[in-house]
């Protein structure tokens, strides 16, 4: 008696279709289903290694690393200008998780941009922003604003060397009024100077020195006043 062979079950279309849309290497551009355009690496059929994306939405693209799907590495951003409809760099530096991490600079327009560390898509850490206005700070960051150790330089010249808090000026440190050439030197809270000491710093080369200078106080002052006061002399 002949013995009949059993067939062999067939693979589901589904499931062949599926495993010939893996992708893994070096590929050429594959269009989702949104319009967005990849060309670039792939690794477990996520983008891996080297790529670049370009999203239909926004008219954004990222040109750098790619880690299991997310920007990680080193990487440019980039948006159409609305104007002009041209390409301007917006960010160039370390991304980890699709969000600006380590050193980089972001372009805030053609006048102002950061340099500098960044943490979890905040500026974090010591960095120098350049403002429209021509204001200048260098120093430390924490959560996207001035804190601890930094130097605020004013458009004019004038600069504050100091601690920060939250972004304002709290704690010690130097104010330089280069345009009246005096130096208020003492402690902030919250943007305010609390107390602190008033002398002539460069006062004979100031644009727009002060009337009349500053009187030297000193201890034998204080000590002749204190005597008028009490009848003493």
């Amino acid at each position: 008696m002949a013995l009949l062979k059993k067939p062999q079950k067939a693979e589901p279309l589904v499931k062949e279709w599926d495993r010939k849309a893996q992708k893994s290497g070096s590929r050429h551009t594959v269009y989702a289903v949104n319009g967005d355009e990849y060309t670039g690496d792939w690794q477990d059929n996520k983008k891996h290694g080297k790529g670049t994306q370009i999203y239909k939405k926004t008219g954004a693209i990222y040109d750098g690393d790619w880690e299991s799907g997310k920007w990680s590495g080193k990487g440019t951003l980039s948006l159409p200008d609305p104007n002009t409809g041209e390409y301007v760099k917006v960010y160039s530096g370390d991304w980890k998780n699709d969000k600006k991490h380590g050193f980089g600079t972001n372009f805030y327009n053609e006048s102002a941009y950061y340099e500098g560390e960044w943490r979890r898509g905040e500026r974090c850490g010591w960095g120098r922003m350049d403002y429209e206005n021509g204001d200048i700070y260098e120093g430390e960051w924490l959560g996207d604003k001035h804190n601890g150790q930094g130097l605020f330089q004013l458009a004019n010249g004038n600069r504050y060397e100091g601690t920060w808090k939250d972004g304002k000026k709290h704690g010690p440190g130097k104010f330089f009024y280069l345009d009246k050439g005096q130096l208020y030197e003492g402690v902030w809270v919250e943007d305010i100077a609390k107390c602190g000491t008033v002398v002539d710093f460069g006062r004979e080369g100031a644009p727009s020195p002060a009337i009349y200078p500053v009187p030297k106080v000193g201890y034998l002052y204080i000590y002749r006043k204190q005597q008028e006061q009490f009848g003493y002399i």
